[in-house]
């Protein structure tokens, strides 16, 4: 059976501001860049058809065009194309998802379609701004109730204030890294990638409860259970990771966009918490434990 070997690291060999540099640097990096898209855009993140409302075609063609010549199709304007991957027995060579915003009335756009020689309307959907408007403030209570769900489980389980805020401040970490990304790639949140961020809260709490409880509660010194924790989390996250990756390689083959980005987001947030948990949370765990205890 494959066993990762973690090296064990030597965090004699670095001060407490030097470990914590590198993750809060990254993390006021990450909310310089959400909260200059917010003052511009006037959201912190570009939000999908799921949100925002709007009109969705797919179409299908045995020609070859590009983006440019499908949108030029259309009188409306286009929010994007993304191709979809077809199989050989599909009955159209090329087949795309045409996205148009709140404003386009879908009967329009379809006669669009029907009247262009070189295209054929597969399928269209339509989501109505009110009901985007409810699946936002759905996402928002969600994302904020497991966010605070795993704040109070953290000081429960803990009961002092420095190791349970380590686990707060990670999580929290976790999902700026990949929101601030989304926006660099632009990549839109939809109510898919709002589930990979409930996922990454539970990732998250999971490496840093089990790093906290070796500290805290197991026999042995701080180095040494600090490895024994890694030994596990870092293979544990490692394997996650490997497994995103995979569908989001597959996802992109297939044309999957959408699980192409779930993918995408859980392995930046994934690789996030392996430098927010073993940089981050073991300077806050050791400054607790040989500093703060003694005050």
């Amino acid at each position: 059976m494959f066993e990762f070997e973690v090296p064990e690291v030597d965090y004699t060999r670095y001060s407490n501001r030097q470990l914590v540099a590198v993750p809060l640097a990254v993390l006021v990096l990450s909310l310089a860049v959400i909260g200059g898209w917010w003052a511009v855009t006037g959201a912190p993140v570009d939000r999908g058809i799921d949100f925002t409302g709007g009109t969705e075609l797919t179409v299908g063609t045995n020609a070859t065009l590009t983006n440019e010549e499908i949108e030029a199709t259309f009188d409306e304007p286009v929010v994007s194309v993304q191709g979809i991957t077809t199989t050989s027995d599909s009955t159209y060579k090329n087949q795309y998802v045409v996205t148009f915003d709140n404003s386009t009335s879908v009967s329009s756009v379809r006669s669009s379609v029907q009247s262009a020689e070189e295209l054929s309307l597969l399928g269209s959907g339509t989501t109505s701004p009110l009901f985007g408007g409810q699946n936002q403030r759905l996402a928002v209570i969600g994302v904020g109730v497991a966010f605070l769900g795993m704040s109070l489980l953290a000081f429960a389980f803990f009961r002092t204030f420095v190791p349970s805020i380590a686990i707060v401040i990670s999580a929290f970490s976790d999902i700026m890294i990949p929101l601030a990304i989304m926006n660099l790639l632009g990549i839109k949140l939809s109510l898919g990638i709002v589930a990979a961020f409930l996922m990454l809260i539970g990732y998250s709490v999971d490496s840093d409860i089990l790093l906290n409880n070796h500290v805290l509660r197991r026999s042995g010194g701080f180095y040494e259970s600090t490895y024994r924790a890694m030994r596990t989390g870092v293979t544990m996250t490692l394997t996650s990771i490997a497994a995103m990756i995979v569908m989001a390689v597959a996802a992109t083959i297939f044309g999957i966009g959408l699980m192409a980005d779930i993918g995408l987001i859980l392995v930046i947030g994934l690789t996030a918490d392996l430098m927010n948990t073993y940089l981050l949370n073991v300077t806050l765990l050791r400054w607790y434990k040989y500093e703060g205890a003694n005050r």
